[in-house]
């Protein structure tokens, strides 16, 4: 019997059709667990190393961290996202997803060896050309799990992402280690990270929710790569607006600098990374599930982003007021140079965790030419920038990106926002808070730092302050917290 041609236009099966799912509110609770433990895990695997290595090798490392993350951002072509939003059985898509991913994986892997020596030579490096090499061998793995890792976001599987994900952590961190007290230097976390990966991508492949095979059905074909390049390609923007910094830091200052200022980056995005990442990983999925009720998908970004900057704001300022302690303490003397970053850096990651949510909410609402326009803006106006900022230094760097982002993207976001039926002052009504929350901080840790107190303490008292405004914030907006669980213990279905 003559299968039909799929349609562009969703039809009546839920998306978590041929999947078992539990509901958001677990998938939360665990994707919370996973990012927590493998933050506070990769956090200490990080000073560990930090400590044994030194800036000089770890800024190797940084040049090949950004070469895989290049490549990782349309190595599959963006075909994977389709599964998250297919609205019929993924089963049907799963051999022509893994084949395109793959197939693409291996030319963008291979094209990645061959340019290796241009790249390091670039970033001011030549001699990290084979850790660049050993680190775009992920990209294989990353093409072949592509589908099952897509398959468990979809169906909320977030806790055995969670075992995966650790098993990614600590075996990389086991091997870094060793390899760097064998005296291998920077080669270490790449082994380590390769070692990760592959361990990472045979759980992904074994647990999936469906076997993982190739094919190719040309009646699918058109419409992935229709819906998959342009993703690709927006991907491909967004990873220029957010490393472009850490490309003109090694190009113009150097691969110590340029360790500097991914340390202080890594550290900048922690505390909104065990945030942000959980909520983007359920997000999507719960915000497609709404797609039928306009009303309940705005109340529900309007809350998800009250509920994350009262919690998000109070940790990124704790980061910027308390810089200077924090990066001594935890990493030395050594690495004193990277809190002239971290200051403006936290101040941007919690911009960063309202981007990401509302540029998912812009997914959902069919306005990925809008995100892209954006994202065009938004690169635009930062090549100047940080090449003015450079001559400050990676704090002249960091600075113009905020700069970038307060002045320019923010007011595009809102305006973009308007157009989809969710007014500005809905966002700004609830960031409000949170951002007075801040000030206080700031104003607080001031007010410590004049009374001279040990760093040790001033840290401290800085901390319980932040934890308590975090505490009071959640408070004030019970209200959206109890959206969020009503909307979680129904899965994001509601009632329709």
């Amino acid at each position: 019997m003559k299968r039909p041609a799929p349609s562009a236009e969703p039809v009546n099966v839920q998306p978590g059709a041929g999947l078992r799912r539990p509901g958001a509110t677990t998938a939360l609770a665990w994707s919370l667990l996973n990012t927590g433990l493998a933050k506070f895990g990769t956090l200490g695997i990080g000073i560990v190393l930090a400590r044994l290595l030194g800036p000089e090798s770890y800024g190797s490392f940084a040049v090949a961290m950004v070469a895989l993350l290049a490549v990782l951002t349309f190595n599959e072509l963006g075909v994977s996202l389709a599964i998250v939003r297919w609205p019929g059985n993924p089963a049907l898509i799963a051999p022509t997803v893994t084949t395109i991913s793959f197939a693409s994986s291996v030319v963008i892997c291979g094209a990645g060896l061959v340019a290796a020596p241009w790249f390091a030579g670039f970033m001011g490096d030549p001699e990290s050309t084979g850790v660049v090499r050993v680190m775009v061998c992920c990209v294989l793995v990353s093409g072949v799990v592509a589908t099952p890792a897509a398959l468990m976001q979809r169906a909320l599987d977030q806790k055995m992402k969670m075992l995966i994900d650790q098993v990614n952590v600590w075996t990389g961190a086991v091997v870094s280690v060793c390899l760097v007290l064998a005296g291998l230097g920077a080669m270490s976390l790449a082994v380590g990270r390769l070692a990760g990966t592959v361990a990472a991508g045979v759980l992904f492949v074994v647990k999936s929710p469906l076997p993982l095979r190739v094919g190719m059905d040309r009646a699918y074909l058109l419409p992935l790569l229709r819906f998959g390049l342009p993703l690709a390609g927006t991907s491909i923007i967004v990873f220029c607006v957010g490393y472009l910094d850490q490309l003109i830091t090694g190009s113009t200052l150097g691969p110590v600098m340029l360790g500097m200022y991914v340390l202080a980056f890594n550290l900048s995005n922690w505390p909104a990374t065990v945030f942000s990442q959980p909520l983007r990983s359920v997000a999507p999925v719960v915000l497609a599930r709404l797609q039928h009720d306009s009303g309940k998908m705005r109340t529900t970004v309007t809350a998800l982003i009250g509920v994350s900057a009262s919690v998000v704001f109070p940790a990124v300022t704790l980061l910027a007021a308390e810089a200077d302690a924090i990066v001594r303490l935890v990493y030395g003397d050594a690495w004193a140079n990277a809190a002239a970053a971290l200051f403006w850096l936290a101040m941007l990651a919690g911009f960063r965790i309202l981007f990401e949510l509302i540029y998912d909410y812009l997914v959902v609402a069919g306005m990925t030419g809008s995100i892209m326009s954006i994202q065009v803006c938004w690169l635009a106006a930062l090549v100047p920038a940080l090449f003015f900022g450079a001559a400050g230094g990676i704090s002249g760097i960091a600075l113009a990106q905020f700069a970038v982002v307060v002045a320019l993207v923010f007011p595009l976001y809102l305006w973009r926002l308007r157009t989809v039926g969710l007014h500005p002052g809905l966002v700004l009504r609830q960031l409000l808070l949170p951002a007075t929350g801040s000030v206080i901080l700031l104003a607080l840790s001031g007010l410590l730092n004049l009374m001279d107190l040990p760093a040790v303490w001033a840290l401290v008292l800085s901390g319980i302050a932040a934890t308590l405004v975090a505490a009071g914030l959640l408070w004030l907006k019970r209200s959206d917290v109890g959206i969020l669980k009503k909307l979680g213990r129904s899965g994001g279905l509601g009632d329709h």
